[in-house]
């Protein structure tokens, strides 16, 4: 793989611990992600790699810790405010809207760069015209970026899977994230929806320049399209460090005997 040009840290999670109740999700985790990187979480079930990315876009407040992106520290912030300073994220189940186009799903993730108010968009007139014809060029690129050109007027609940989890990345994209959080893109898929899974999510780092943090539990895939990679079990952290040093890292070979992967 062509060696990108990796910059400095971008987003500091620092010492973050998350409860529910008496049961910890995440005990003291600190990890960095860098620049242009692509930064996998993975870990067995139940190992807390969702909650971390919720804590980062904001749907949980830990208890403890703090996150920092590009320098300015927070010890919570909510879901708007992570996705006005750049932050996206894809979900693992698809909480796209089913009988909606292709085209309308990705150009709500629009709605934080439209500037014109409500009325003046339903109207369709003056400035608000004109903004919706550059919003909806923006998302036309991204569709052609996509492959997924031939669907655009189709109702998203009638594609198959693997073209939904598409759609759902080309929303996120729509936001012009700095940085995307992936929550397993490729959870369901068969090999070749994989293989284009793959393809689109290093184009998306390599073209757009955009930082990924990603959930996945293909080692396979991990292993191959990952810069660098973090490690919880039980909500604890047990690795962290390129690809090649959390293969042979002990503590991480145990914690994934006896799983399937």
């Amino acid at each position: 793989m062509a060696q990108r040009k990796i910059g400095d840290v971008i987003l500091d999670v620092r010492n973050i611990s998350l409860r529910f109740g008496g049961v910890k999700a995440l005990t003291d985790i600190s990890f960095d992600v860098r620049e242009h990187e692509i930064r996998a979480i993975i870990g067995p079930n139940g190992a807390g790699k969702s909650s971390m990315l919720n804590c980062i876009n904001g749907v949980y407040t830990p208890q403890e810790g703090s996150i920092t992106f590009r320098g300015r520290t927070f010890s919570h912030m909510n879901s708007r405010q992570v996705a006005e300073m750049g932050i996206a994220r894809t979900f693992q189940n698809l909480a796209l809207f089913k009988g909606m186009s292709v085209l309308d799903n990705i150009m709500t993730g629009r709605n934080l760069r439209i500037k014109s108010n409500l009325f003046l968009q339903a109207l369709r007139i003056g400035p608000a015209e004109r903004e919706e014809i550059e919003h909806r060029a923006f998302v036309e690129r991204i569709i052609d970026f996509l492959e997924i050109q031939a669907y655009r007027k189709t109702p998203v609940g009638q594609l198959p899977y693997g073209l939904q989890k598409r759609v759902d990345l080309g929303r996120a994209l729509a936001m012009e994230p700095q940085v995307l959080l992936l929550d397993e893109p490729m959870a369901g898929m068969n090999v070749e929806e994989k293989q284009d899974m793959c393809r689109f999510i290093l184009d998306v780092n390599d073209e757009f320049g955009t930082t990924i943090v990603l959930i996945e539990h293909d080692m396979g895939v991990v292993m191959d399209i990952s810069d660098r990679v973090v490690v919880l079990d039980y909500g604890k952290k047990i690795g962290d460090g390129t690809p090649e040093e959390v293969r042979n890292n002990p503590d991480v070979i145990r914690a994934y005997l006896g799983t399937s992967h």
